[in-house]
């Protein structure tokens, strides 16, 4: 696959093969030959296919190359171009809103592409990547992000970033913002599976098969896989980020079959399940070999190869397909002329081909002038038991004898057809037996021996028996038999072989029993079961009934006969005992406000096996429901019951009060009071909304009023004095009344804004990046004062310079970093309240220091005796914009320790005492009014356990001194 857009880019396509004379070449595109002579950008490089500045409309198709000589001419293998691209069409995408706790999906959108794709999730912004754990998972199959709770630190903006592994191409979505809502946290939820892999999954011989599983939930799910056949893991396959990715490297025959993800909390667990299917390419078993062969003779050459699907066949002449004539007969891989001319000549090729792939295989034909005679055949050992029959055959070319002459044996009878006959077979009848025959061409024989045999019996064969699901056994097949024969064993299940492929079953036992271990039986195994034993001259049989026992089948027709407000009176129809009794029922409901299926209270609160009613209780008003019925036996739970129809319950008062009122702010002259909404699982009716009762603290008379707003509600009213307390309390209503009120609490009124001016504004710089600001406090404002706002900026014709700091009414003063040195900057302060800020004092002005020193100090030595260190160094000398030398700070800290220690000093030099018996590592600096400079890169010193006299001199590097 070669990347679209890219002029400059060759491709080449091999073609290599052997032959005398040497072999010529030519190459065809989706079936038409390409004329090399008249294309430019194509040409041969000895039999490679050379194209270059590809494009996409004229190069990407099926390519196969002929090789071609005096001889004959074969086909290669087909190869495929294509191309690889990668687009995203972006849109402005809605913000997704959320509860803390619930699981949710973010949709990274449908790229047109070519090629292999890898999915990643930007959070905020580039290159702030989702780390993907047990909570988060990015699927590389939907490109989508799943989360499975969701915390308030997941709150933001996700991009999702698209990368195609061909062309290294990159494509990003527009971000979708994740909110939380207000209206409360969820609860608690059975696992929801939101990521899961098909029902079937083809998989090919050899790749690499990649399952995902990722579910919703609250607490967070765990994730576990099994097979369904019960069988452990082989070592190659990998769980990967946190088991929600299942690999299997390599795939073969064996990994086949059903696989289990299992996503579990403690309020419940949810399976999912599908198979993975076994495809192969073909792959040659037999083939033919080169024959020469006279003018009249018979040509039989047969190819077979497996694969899965199984192949078809077909075959070629001289790279031309061969077609059934009359000499010529074609059956799958069988090919017959039955008298070859010298036309037959040339190079044929098997071709053998499934949905996987395609394969060749190619056998010259010579046609000779004149025939040749061939000896007859005869099996080298014939085994017969004793007291029966024989019949020998002699299996010479038809055409090389025409005339057989006989057997020769002391006890034989001889039929006209050439066929030997011995009746009633003893041992005294083994021996050697000889077949001549002659034509034309000469004489030839063939000699093989007859060995005769004790009978075979079985002595332990199968039993009848039962079992539980989940369990493995053995079913024995044990035989007594003359040693001289070759034994197979095999088994039928009700009436079809086994398979030794399929993993439920192995036979176990070494080669004198055929014992079959059914591991992890379930349902389906029961039956009748047959072990078969084959020897070279009969076959034996002996056969058991296996019965299985399992969780109870699904209940059915699943009905609510009767609902109020509250309840649901529930019946159903009995499943499949599975050959263990019904010991009782579980009843679970799903909702629109609920994720999953949750198990709901009864009556009676147990449901025996024999009760086939009960009434569901608990429920909330005009909500619609959903049920559904599993039922319990000695085994285990079975699988639940398609869910009912669903029902909504009838209406009623609400019985839930707005919870978490509150409120304040707002602007001159209201009231702004808040809640948390009621749910709407709780409104209980249609017509929903909700009351607000008020009164000034103190007084007796309430005032109402009514909105179907949710969450807020603003009283205007001009005669509100500032920042006055209200005590304050939220009903709710539906059409069929008013339910109850919250507790009563105490909300103020908006307050104004202050009207008093700080005084005694007063900056200082403090180094390159940071000034000082104080003030004085109002202390006798008529309005409140939350605080103080100071606004700074560098330029009055830049606003975009400007910066804000606000600190608490009892702070009066404050420390602004992060500036510019040697700049001069513009400052005002003023107070603030919820209403606003107040005016600003008069704009001061202050200058920041020039910056730090821009140099480490250099040329560093050092020198260690005992426990003193002494460190010298040059003398930092500052550019013109930089702040003065004041002096100079040495930090030093114990290796593998984080204090760090420091002296600071005038001079060029310093002693420092190591007391310890260890690894140091010191850094030097100089000090300014602009504050400290750039340090030295780190030095190592490694403390000595003995005392001499070391000096190393340090250029601007590090050192790392080792004895």
């Amino acid at each position: 696959m070669a990347p679209v857009g890219l002029p400059e880019e060759e491709a080449t396509l091999t073609c290599d093969a052997k032959g005398l004379p040497s072999p010529q070449y030519r190459w065809s595109l989706n079936g038409t030959l390409i004329d090399l002579r008249a294309d430019q950008r194509r040409r041969l490089s000895g039999g490679n296919l050379v194209i270059r500045s590809l494009e996409r409309a004229q190069d990407a198709g099926i390519y196969q190359c002929t090789a071609f000589n005096l001889v004959g001419a074969i086909l290669s293998r087909r190869a495929s171009l294509q191309f690889a691209y990668l687009n995203f069409k972006t849109q402005t995408r809605s913000a997704v809103s959320v509860r803390e706790g619930q699981g949710v999906v973010l949709l990274c959108g449908t790229p047109t592409y070519a090629g292999d794709l890898s999915f990643a999730w930007v959070f905020n912004e580039y290159p702030y990547f989702v780390q993907q754990d047990n909570r988060r998972f990015v699927s590389q199959e939907t490109g989508n992000l799943y989360i499975a709770k969701v915390e308030p630190s997941d709150v933001g903006n996700y991009t999702c970033v698209v990368v195609n592994r061909i062309t290294k191409g990159k494509v990003l979505s527009s971000p979708t913002p994740l909110v939380l809502r207000t209206d409360g946290a969820m609860g608690e939820y059975e696992p929801k599976i939101e990521v899961h892999f098909p029902d079937m999954v083809p998989a090919a011989k050899g790749s690499v098969v990649t399952l995902e599983c990722f579910a919703l939930g609250n607490p967070v799910p765990e994730i576990t896989w099994r097979r369904a056949n019960g069988v452990p893991f082989p070592s190659k396959v990998k769980m990967k980020n946190s088991n929600v990715v299942l690999e299997i490297p390599s795939f073969q025959q064996e990994d086949a079959g059903g696989y289990e993800c299992v996503a579990e909390n403690k309020m419940g667990k949810n399976t999912v399940k599908g198979r993975l299917s076994f495809h192969a390419k073909p792959q040659w078993v037999q083939t033919m070999r080169d024959s020469a062969l006279s003018i009249e003779e018979r040509l039989f050459w047969e190819c077979k190869a497996n694969g899965k699907p199984k192949p078809s066949y077909s075959w070629l002449r001289n790279g031309e397909l061969l077609a059934t004539e009359d000499r010529i007969q074609i059956e799958n891989g069988a090919l017959t002329i039955a008298s070859v001319n010298l036309s037959d000549a040339g190079m044929y090729q098997c071709v053998a081909e499934n949905k996987h792939g395609i394969i060749y295989f190619s056998a010259e034909l010579v046609v000779l002038g004149k025939s040749s005679f061939k000896p007859p055949h005869l099996p080298k050992c014939l085994h017969s038991p004793q007291r029966f029959s024989l019949v020998i055959f002699c299996a010479a070319p038809v055409a090389s004898c025409q005339n057989i002459r006989g057997w020769r044996h002391h006890k034989a009878v001889l039929l006209p057809d050439g066929t030997l006959r011995i009746i009633n077979v003893t041992k005294m009848d083994g021996g050697n037996y000889t077949c001549l025959a002659r034509n034309q061409f000469g004489t030839a024989s063939t000699t093989g021996r007859l060995l005769v045999t004790d009978p075979t019996r079985i002595t332990q064969g199968p039993v009848d028996m039962e079992i539980i699901v989940g369990e493995s056994i053995v079913l024995p097949c044990q035989i007594a038999c003359d040693p001289a024969l070759d034994v197979s064993f095999s088994w039928a299940f009700n009436g079809q072989l086994l398979s030794k492929l399929d993993p439920h079953y192995e036979h176990v036992g070494g080669s004198a029993a055929g014992d079959l271990m059914i591991r992890n039986i379930q349902l389906k195994h029961a039956g009748k079961y047959v072990c078969v034993v084959d020897t070279d001259v009969e076959s034996l049989s002996a056969a058991a009934i296996l019965i299985v026992k399992g969780p109870p089948g699904a209940p059915d027709g699943v009905t609510v006969e009767e609902i109020t407000d509250s309840t649901a009176q529930l019946s159903w129809r009995p499943g499949q005992d599975n050959g263990s009794p019904i010991i009782s029922y579980i009843v679970q409901t799903k909702t629109a406000f609920t994720v999953g299926w949750q198990a709901v209270n009864t009556v009676p609160e147990v449901i025996d096996g024999n009760t086939l009613t009960a009434t569901v209780v608990d429920l909330n008003a005009w909500v619609e429901y959903e049920f559904r019925v599993l039922a319990r036996n000695s085994v285990g739970v079975g699988e639940p019951s398609p869910a009912s129809l669903k029902t909504r319950t009838e209406d009623a008062v609400p019985d839930t009060a707005p919870a978490n009122v509150g409120g304040g702010g707002g602007s001159k002259s209201e009231l702004v009071i808040t809640w948390e909404p009621v749910p709407e699982e709780l409104q209980n009716g249609d017509g929903f909304g909700y009351i607000i009762a008020m009164r000034p603290l103190g007084e007796l008379t309430w005032t109402h009023a009514v909105t179907s707003a949710p969450g807020r509600y603003v009283y205007r009213n001009e005669s509100i004095p500032p920042f006055s307390p209200f005590n304050i309390k939220v009903g709710a209503y539906n059409v069929k009344g008013q339910g109850p009120f919250s507790p009563v609490t105490t909300v103020f009124s908006a307050e104004e804004e202050p009207s008093g001016v700080p005084g005694g504004v007063w900056a200082q710089s403090i180094s390159a990046s940071e000034f000082e600001v104080s003030w004085q406090t109002l202390s006798d404002s008529p309005e409140r004062v939350l605080g103080y706002e100071v606004v700074y900026w560098e330029d009055d014709t830049k606003p975009e310079t400007m910066g804000k700091v606000r600190v608490p009414a009892n702070q009066y003063t404050v420390n602004i970093s992060g500036l510019k040195g040697y700049t001069q900057y513009f400052l005002t302060v003023s107070a603030f309240n919820t209403a606003g800020t107040g005016p600003r004092t008069p704009t001061i002005n202050v200058t920041t220091k020039k910056s730090p020193p821009g140099q480490p100090p250099l040329n560093v030595e050092w020198n260690l005796i005992g426990s003193k260190l002494t460190v010298h160094w040059d003398p930092v000398v500052t550019m013109e914009m930089e702040s003065e030398v004041t002096g100079y700070q040495v930090s030093y800290r114990r290796n593998r320790h984080r204090e760090i220690n420091t002296v600071t000093t005038n001079l060029t030099s310093v002693e420092i005492v190591l007391p310890a018996d260890d690894d140091y590592t010191i850094q030097i600096c100089a000090l300014s009014d602009g504050g400290e400079g750039i340090p030295t890169e780190p030095i190592n010193i490694h403390k000595l356990t003995c005392c001499f006299y070391l000096t190393l001199l340090v250029r601007a590097t590090a050192a790392v001194i080792t004895w």
